[in-house]
């Protein structure tokens, strides 16, 4: 999401005074001045102050919380602090890191001979038999230029004429996104760009460039994708919870392969900020259907079963994209992220990771967005803060069901390893007797 970041020396942070604590005033501040999450803090009797002030529980926009946590710094939080991002969320919220470590992950289950990393033969267009992940195959095929370029080479010409999404790491929005379907076009962009890639070039601005889903799921012959909220609120052991209240997002053109429609982003770019600029574009529904609607949708036209089938497909693509960062994210006790989750659903059914942001827009383009993202961030601050509703980094971070709100569990490893402990001393309480 666009915004601007507000600069901030990391020496002007403080500590919360235990003087404030004992007084029951909790503050809190907040670099998005959006009205569902002050309305939120405000709700709770918490206090504005700013980034310099003693705080408690800070809204920070990422560049913010990596300028608190960096070693220049030298700030270090207490135990009354929590800020909403852990420090090196990019990497899961980066195109490039993403990729790089999903497959790192998948690699190394394969290494340990783990029934997850199964391979199965694929028959492409072209009668090609290429090998795939059959349980971990929920990104599309993707590289990162220039590092990749030879290896997109080779696999692009496995299958020619395929269309591949070029996306800039960075950005966000969909700004600076382009479709392929000849490997001249790239060649050209790459010759008329400012910032021209060559496979020996390390220090431009680097891209990913994906296979690109040209059967999805369409809905009034639309495409669409959805937009699922991830809480986590720690990733060793990794505790994460689902948002039940999605929703998918409509292009406002119906979906179209033909090559003149190749450079359209409004048949093939799911964005508001992209779709709220087309003359197509209804800002009563904000072109978004709630996830209720759309599970009534797929029971009636496929099915109850498929429909199970399709949302269990997403949680599992979530928990494992989670587990593929768990290992390398920076797991501090004061930090919580909410994720989102943008998927693409294919016309077979199947689920495709599309991006994780880890600053999903708060922007309210609807009432009934508005009444969403209220509810979003009330949840959010009901499962990271202990019950007692003061921030506190100790705290063993097991909400109560009631806490959950709208939240459902998704994968709770401390939970699982307890649950296998009691099950093997049942086990050999049995074999005693």
């Amino acid at each position: 999401m666009a915004q601007e970041i507000k600069r901030i020396s990391p020496s002007i942070h403080r500590k919360p005074s235990p003087s404030n604590m004992e007084k029951g005033k909790v503050t809190y501040c907040t670099d998005l001045e959006k009205s569902v999450i002050i309305s939120n803090f405000e709700r709770r009797g918490w206090v504005q102050v700013g980034p310099e002030d003693e705080w408690n529980f800070y809204w920070s926009f990422t560049q913010n919380c990596r300028n608190i946590f960096s070693i220049e710094s030298g700030y270090r939080m207490n135990d009354n602090q929590m800020i909403n991002h852990f420090p090196n969320h990019y990497e899961l919220s980066r195109k490039d890191l993403l990729v790089k470590n999903i497959k790192r992950y998948r690699k190394e289950l394969e290494r340990e001979g783990n029934p997850l990393a199964e391979k199965t033969d694929l028959v492409l267009p072209s009668g090609q038999v290429v090998s795939r992940y059959l349980h971990l195959d929920f990104i599309p095929v993707t590289y990162v230029l220039p590092a990749d370029y030879n290896m997109f080479v080779e696999e692009y010409r496995k299958s020619p004429q395929s269309t591949w999404i070029m996306k800039p790491c960075g950005k966000s929005q969909g700004a600076g996104i382009f479709l392929i379907n000849k490997l001249s076009k790239l060649k050209k962009w790459s010759r008329e760009a400012k910032t021209p890639f060559h496979p020996q070039l390390s220090n431009k601005e680097s891209y990913v460039i994906s296979r690109y889903i040209d059967n999805p799921l369409l809905i009034g012959g639309k495409k669409f994708d959805l937009r699922l909220y991830v809480l986590v609120t720690s990733f060793r052991p990794l505790k994460a919870y689902l948002f039940r209240h999605g929703f998918c997002r409509f292009c406002t053109v119906k979906y179209d392969t033909s090559v003149t429609e190749l450079d359209n982003m409004y048949v093939h770019l799911t964005n508001v900020s992209v779709q709220k600029h087309g003359g197509d574009y209804n800002s009563l529904h904000g072109g978004k259907m709630s996830i209720q609607n759309f599970r009534f949708y797929l029971e009636g036209t496929r099915g109850r079963a498929v429909t199970e089938k399709l949302f269990a497909d997403m949680q599992w693509l979530i928990v494992h994209s989670l587990k593929a960062v768990a290992p390398v994210m920076a797991n501090d006790r004061h930090c919580f992220e909410c994720y989102g989750y943008d998927i693409i659903i294919d016309n077979t059914l199947k689920p495709w990771l599309v991006e994780v942001n880890a600053s999903p827009s708060l922007q309210s383009t609807t009432h009934n967005d508005r009444i969403l993202k209220y509810k979003l961030i009330d949840n959010i601050f009901s499962v990271v803060v202990p019950p007692d509703g003061i921030p506190d980094a100790r705290w063993n971070k097991i909400p109560t069901t009631e806490a959950l709100g709208d939240f459902d569990l998704l994968i709770d490893e401390d939970l699982m390893e307890k649950e296998d402990m009691n099950t093997r001393f049942c086990k050999f309480q049995r074999v005693k007797q």
